[in-house]
């Protein structure tokens, strides 16, 4: 019989898929609790319009207020869009499992895209999330560039 030599993948493919799976999580989950807002937003204008808490009025009244100037437009069209990105991002992940060609274009394409846009939030003010998402994301660049340029 044939032995079928398993070919190990490289620990920077393992990161990276390991990387986008949690990114879709995320973005699922993201996604998920926009339209749980949505769908319970006339139930928060009743509450704030009808209900007075002692003591925490102020505070509740804030934090309804920042919630309920959103259009729900806005929130609908945001939980498609984390949607579909997290629908996207597991596609990545399958692809780039299997070593897939159109998964490292895909995935190049996208986070090209996102690079400029990280930058800019950069340069517009510096934070740590900001700063660890943008060099996780240049490397991961340069990383699939440079594998797909070997192929």
């Amino acid at each position: 019989m044939a032995r079928i030599r398993s070919q190990k993948k490289p620990l920077a493919l393992i990161a990276i898929i390991i990387y986008k799976s949690l990114t879709a999580l995320i973005l699922a989950i993201a996604s998920i609790s926009i339209f749980l807002a949505l769908d319970k937003y006339q139930n928060l204008l009743t509450f704030a319009d009808n209900y007075i808490l002692t003591g925490k009025r102020e505070i509740i009244k804030f934090l309804l207020e920042k919630l309920l100037t959103l259009n729900p437009k806005t929130l609908e069209f945001s939980g498609v869009v984390t949607g579909v990105y997290a629908i996207v991002t597991v596609i990545e992940v399958v692809g780039l499992w299997y070593e897939k060609a159109w998964a490292t274009i895909l995935v190049l394409i996208l986070v090209g895209i996102s690079l400029p846009v990280e930058v800019f939030e950069l340069l517009r003010g510096v934070s740590a999330i900001k700063l660890i998402v943008f060099a996780i994301n240049a490397v991961l660049f340069w990383y699939l560039l440079r594998e797909f340029m070997h192929r």
